[in-house]
């Protein structure tokens, strides 16, 4: 029932738009890019990729006239998938831009590794633990995705979290609270992983959405 569903990635100048599309293609959907706010009244749920600096994903969000709409969607428990900086955006501000407010949907900080003996950034494949929720419906107990990052959020409440890595210490590698869920890896880039993930996220449109 996934290809009913209207998949908006949005279109803001920061984002791997082809490999998000093509996966979200690969995993059963029609996604279609939006470039403007009043898209969304044609559209079921919203990706948002990002590649880049928190400031300047944060800029070119707001330049493109859609940081109020994304902020709406969310707020409003629609659905929703944040990958990379659109995982980092949600919260309030981070070390990488001083300054730079986020969308502040969420409670917390994005931070740093502060490790001196990890190589920054995390880049390849790295096994996560602790997963719940609709994201990693099916999957097994320690499975593996991309990571490219030198910045994690850092959630004030524990419970958003759906999973975490290992990396010079444990982090938040993705969330989930109702409809909305975001990821620090991208499924784009992790093969069947990927592919697994961006299908439990089709399958959960059809679903009720629940709070973890």
């Amino acid at each position: 029932m996934s290809d009913l569903k209207k998949i908006g990635v949005v279109d803001y100048g920061s984002g791997n738009l082809h490999s998000v599309t093509k996966s979200l293609e690969a995993a059963g959907a029609s996604p279609l890019l939006v470039t403007q706010s009043s898209q969304l009244d044609e559209i079921d749920a919203v990706v948002v990729p990002g590649q880049g600096s928190f400031g300047d994903c944060s800029r070119n969000l707001r330049a493109s006239g859609m940081w109020d709409a994304v902020s709406e969607w969310v707020r409003a428990d629609r659905p929703y998938l944040g990958i990379c900086l659109g995982y980092q955006l949600l919260f309030e501000s981070s070390e990488e831009s001083p300054g730079t407010k986020g969308l502040a949907i969420f409670e917390g900080h994005v931070t740093r590794f502060t490790d001196p003996t990890l190589k920054i950034p995390h880049m390849g494949w790295n096994e996560l633990t602790d997963t719940k929720g609709p994201l990693f419906e099916g999957m097994g107990a320690l499975p593996h995705f991309y990571f490219v990052h030198s910045y994690f959020p850092a959630p004030q409440d524990a419970d958003l979290v759906s999973a975490y890595c290992d990396y010079g210490g444990k982090f938040a590698a993705s969330i989930s609270r109702g409809a909305v869920h975001a990821t620090q890896f991208h499924p784009e880039k992790s093969q069947a992983s990927g592919q697994a993930l961006l299908r439990n996220f089709l399958s959960s449109l059809n679903a009720p959405a629940t709070s973890h």
